[in-house]
């Protein structure tokens, strides 16, 4: 599975304001300067997930996107789903009559355990965890440095 480029983004968008979540809100600038996404492709995928719900926006010079929901509550299915849809691996998961061999094709029950798969593990890994992750990687690395020096 690859995973787009809008999703990488997405959530590290999602992952920047994780990270200030609750002290109000943070510029398009800055949170593509942050995490090297080009602003313009930013302001597209902030505005559909502003109209998904999972972030809020507010206008003006004090202004920015703010998450609208605590960030263990957005998973990254929700962020996958939100920005790439809701698509299978194989085109016969979705319509299993279009295809002759649905029936008797070896390959198509592996194909539905790996996409519930992924699934489950989207579902079960949120923002705040990644934001987590980011904090640990993060102090594992000073760590390093301050033991190399």
């Amino acid at each position: 599975m690859k995973v787009p480029m809008r999703v990488d983004y997405g959530v590290r968008a999602l992952v920047e304001l994780a990270d200030h979540y609750g002290s109000g809100p943070v510029q398009t600038a800055e949170i593509a300067t942050r995490q090297a996404i080009p602003q313009a492709y930013l302001d597209q995928l902030l505005t559909i997930l502003h109209k998904y719900g999972l972030i809020s926006s507010r206008r003006g010079p004090s202004g920015g996107h703010m998450l609208a929901k605590n960030p263990s509550e957005i998973s990254l299915w929700m962020v996958m789903s939100t920005l790439e849809g809701n698509t299978p691996s194989m085109d016969c998961l979705i319509a299993p009559n279009e295809c002759t061999l649905s029936v008797c094709c070896p390959q198509r029950s592996i194909w539905q355990t790996v996409d519930e798969a992924i699934q489950e593990l989207l579902s079960s890994t949120s923002i705040a965890d990644l934001l987590a992750r980011q904090y640990t990687m993060a102090a594992q690395g000073r760590a390093q440095t301050a033991t190399a020096a």
